[in-house]
């Protein structure tokens, strides 16, 4: 997994006061990679410190904040500022000089500088410029920026984002712009065929699967196949690094070299600037372009969002970077989806998650994130693992012998997915005339020589979405063998968007004219579809929707946003959502709000022993217009995944069947301790044996079990069964009865290994009678299930040679779990928890 904001603690404080100051500096050489991370200096009376962010819309929020900070505490000049609250801090700090990376954005890092004072004249070494995290511009990548050291400019000095001619509508997205401006913002969407025009830019896209390999060839017959450079690259890689460092800490030194090997092999006919690398585990995307078109891109983001066992390991997944390049809005996905042949149910989910969870932050932060779909252009690539089925090995190889690539294709799992629309609806993919890229024996051009024999298949595709596309070339590198895939290409032109700046300046100007008229003339309104929404019969972990339309029946163009109900923090119960939660709506115009309602660990406890109803009001707000309520209601049905060990234990019956009083009492004498229950209490809750026991029978030998994630509608049918005991067996594959013991074990909300003993647990870790000593002291239900748990797994690693599993990943997988953190919980205590659990792995435990 990888190292969060969650794995840093705060050490040191730098008070924002009238001595405080923060500029941003970067090398020369820095200056010309275009997405560079932002380096900072900030300094505080005698000290200086350097520090790292990485390039994004995080290191720009969190900039923004200390700007936001540092301007109060300007208007506030005269009055010396106590910082009584850094009273608290004292004991853990050494002094105020220091940033620790709990101050920064997830993935910053320090340099401590000398404890001189480090003002704007530190040197001629350094090229200082005001700190913008944002988009870069030409003056980025060529030119020295100087530096603003007077007081006055410093609300400069840490600013969103910078903007090129290109793309001024995008200025109205800013947080400071209001209604008047998103009116404009909305007219010039409208019109913008009226000032743009088309122009074609070639984008090379390359995806390779390098089996966890070092790079022992030049990759320029991949890289540098076409005639002429290329404008932008997008390369994509997928299992980087196959080691367990790289899957559990998301650290690899393969990434430098696969980096280092990429740049060497770009088309030597062009001059290339990095915009942007990003990473989860081995998926690996890299983003170039031609210097003379660096100052035409901007808005550059990039996320990540793994897929693996209980949807966060990043094994398989995807990375993703956006960014606009002149007026057109660009997404690309690298993305490594689910193997085996069998399981394309499995990678369809995969993509679905993919499209769902890979969010972008927008400059405005108060605005909802854009998702992969809401861009102009979207490629996708990578080694997708839709296999080739219907056909034994040798038909298929005898197919390919004869190039009969067409029939084949037929056969092949994405086209018949596409065909039936399961998957990327309205994607692209160009005619395939090359033989399949997977699977070689490495180091040649042989088909798969091992035991397994695996049917050739085409598993590393490239496909598009969007208009203004064509594809010149589509083909595989038979030359490349580092791997047991072959490398894939393609060079795509597309019809780049770009702005008339003279006919833009009067589009704007006849809109601005045209909202004069109107302005303070008509108050806005808006028509509701419905007051009052009922979602029926509510599941742990099943997500329903409703729609809500808004439709604006006023004389003018309306904003609308759900604000807050006095004394409640969101406009909303955490189990619910409504997106878009703001907006604008145009004059006769409409907007569909998807209400949604989700269970997850955090809300199940309180609704499952009926402390909480599924009951709450929305209020709309309408800028300038009136509020309307909306009330919405749900009928939850109590399920056994969050609800307490001690509670499961007093349930003889599956707990849908239990009336909701006996649940409420049950829940309240668990937190009690009450023992007047004369009725024995069951050993372990009735649904956890189930599991472990139909794993025990069916999956000892399965190959990577725990490491493999399940099929979500198998995990609604365990859920199902588990809290209505129909069927009497558990339904499901091995890897999804896998999956659900692990969201099991993670929706308890008191862990098997209480809060109460976290801390003594840590404190005697390497010691294994300790460890036990301390096990033994657990309530009896939590005491009887962290055993039996214990045994089970004992007997899995006798297993080891078939299902591939150690005591290293059963410790990683499980010890965080079993033994949670009360808050936040860092590195080091990970690997503590990690080092108690495997005593109880490598022998017995009473």
């Amino acid at each position: 997994m990888a190292i969060t904001a969650e794995d840093v603690s705060l050490e040191d404080i730098v008070p924002i006061s009238l001595d405080f100051a923060v500029v941003e500096v970067s090398s020369p050489e820095e200056l010309a990679v275009v997405g560079a991370d932002t380096k900072v200096r900030v300094s505080y009376q005698e000290r200086a410190l350097e520090l790292r962010l990485p390039f994004g819309s995080h290191s720009r929020f969190f900039l923004s904040e200390v700007n936001r900070a540092w301007s109060e505490v300007c208007k506030s000049a005269t009055q010396a500022p106590g910082f009584k609250w850094v009273g608290k801090y004292y004991k853990a700090t050494k002094g105020l000089g220091v940033v620790k990376q709990a101050l920064a954005p997830s993935g910053a890092t320090l340099t401590k500088l000398s404890q001189q004072r480090k003002t704007a004249k530190s040197g001629p070494s350094e090229k200082e410029r005001g700190a913008n995290a944002g988009a870069p511009t030409s003056k980025q990548t060529g030119q020295e920026s100087q530096v603003k050291s007077s007081r006055e400019d410093r609300d400069d000095l840490v600013r969103s984002s910078s903007h090129t001619t290109s793309n001024k509508a995008q200025i109205l997205a800013m947080p400071q712009f209001g209604l008047r401006d998103n009116i404009i913002r909305c007219e010039l969407l409208k019109t913008e065929d009226l000032y743009t025009y088309t122009e074609d830019f070639s984008f090379f896209l390359g995806t390779y699967n390098v089996n966890g390999q070092t790079p022992k060839e030049s990759l320029r017959p991949w890289l540098s196949c076409t005639a002429n450079p290329p404008d932008m690259y997008c390369v994509g890689f997928q299992e980087l690094d196959l080691s367990k460092e790289a899957f559990f800490f998301n650290d690899t030194p393969k990434e430098l070299e696969w980096t280092k090997a990429v740049a060497e092999a770009l088309h030597p006919d062009a001059k290339y600037a990095l915009v942007k690398l990003v990473r989860l585990v081995g998926i690996m995307l890299i983003f170039y372009i031609k210097k003379e078109h660096a100052e035409f891109i901007s808005d550059v983001e990039a996320e990540s969002v793994g897929t693996g066992i209980m949807g966060r390991m990043g094994n398989k997944g995807a990375v993703a970077v956006r960014f606009r390049f002149h007026n057109s809005d660009i997404c690309v996905v690298n993305s490594h989806l689910a193997a085996h042949i069998e399981e394309y149910e499995r990678r369809n989910q995969d993509y679905k998650d993919i499209c769902s969870r890979l969010l972008f932050r927008q400059l405005d932060p108060t605005q909802p994130p854009l998702t992969i779909m809401k861009h102009d252009v979207i490629v996708w690539i990578g080694d997708l693992n839709y296999r080739i089925t219907e056909l034994d090995v040798t038909t298929v190889k005898e197919l390919i012998s004869q190039k009969d690539f067409e029939t084949l294709h037929g056969h092949d799992q994405l086209k018949r997915q596409m065909d039936e629309e399961a998957v990327f609806v309205g994607f692209v993919e160009g005619p395939i005339d090359f033989q399949p890229t997977y699977k070689y024996d490495t180091g040649s051009d042989k088909w798969d020589t091992s035991e397994k024999c695996r049917v050739p298949a085409w598993c590393d595709r490239i496909l598009w979405r969007g208009k203004n596309i064509a594809q010149q070339q589509y083909q595989s590198h038979m030359t490349l063998k580092t791997s047991d895939h072959k490398p894939v290409s393609s060079l795509l032109v597309i019809g780049i968007k770009k702005v008339n700046a003279e006919i833009y300046k009067k589009t704007f100007e006849d809109i601005v004219r045209n909202i004069d008229k109107l302005e303070n003339e008509c108050i806005p309104s808006v028509t509701l579809s419905n007051r009052e929404f009922h979602f029926k019969d509510v599941k742990y972990m099943q997500h329903q929707s409703v729609t809500l339309s808004l439709s604006n029946d006023g004389q003018v163009p309306c904003q609308f946003e759900f604000i807050q109900k006095p004394n409640e923090h969101t406009y909303c119960k955490p189990w619910l959502t409504a997106n878009p939660p703001k907006g604008f709506i145009a004059q006769d115009g409409s907007v569909d709000i998807e209400l949604e309602v989700f269970v997850n660990r955090s809300t199940a406890p309180k609704l499952n022993c009926g402390k909480e109803k599924m009951e709450d009001i929305l209020v709309l707000h309408l800028e300038r217009g009136k509020d309307y309520f909306i009330s919405v209601m749900g009928n939850y049905l109590p399920s056994c995944y969050g609800s307490s060990i001690h509670s499961l234990c007093q349930l003889r019956e599956p707990i849908q069947d239990m009336p909701q009083e006996t649940l409420r009492r049950v829940a309240e004498n668990s937190q009690t301790d009450d023992e007047t229950n004369t009725e024995k209490p069951l050993d372990i809750p009735k649904e956890l044996w189930m599991m472990v026991d139909h794993l025990f029978r069916n999956a000892l030998n399965q190959e990577d079990i725990f490491q493999q994630p399940g099929l979500r509608i198998e995990f609604a049918e365990i859920r199902d069964c588990l809290d209505t005991g129909i069927p009497d067996s558990l339904p499901g594959s091995n890897h999804s009865a896998a999956e659900a013991l692990l969201l099991f074990l993670d929706a308890l909300p008191e862990p098997v290994v209480p809060y109460s003993f976290y801390q003594q647990c840590l404190e005697n870790c390497s010691s294994a009678s300790q460890c036990e000593k301390i096990i033994s002291m657990l309530p009896q239900c939590h005491k009887n299930v962290f055993n039996y748990l214990a045994a089970f797994l004992r007997e899995l690693l006798k297993n080891s040679a078939s299902n591939r599993l150690d005591v290293s990943i059963l410790a990683t997988i499980f010890a965080s779990l079993l033994l949670k953190s009360p808050t936040k919980q860092d590195l080091a205590e990970k690997r503590r928890s990690q080092e108690f659990f495997q005593h109880f792995l490598t022998q017995g435990s009473s």
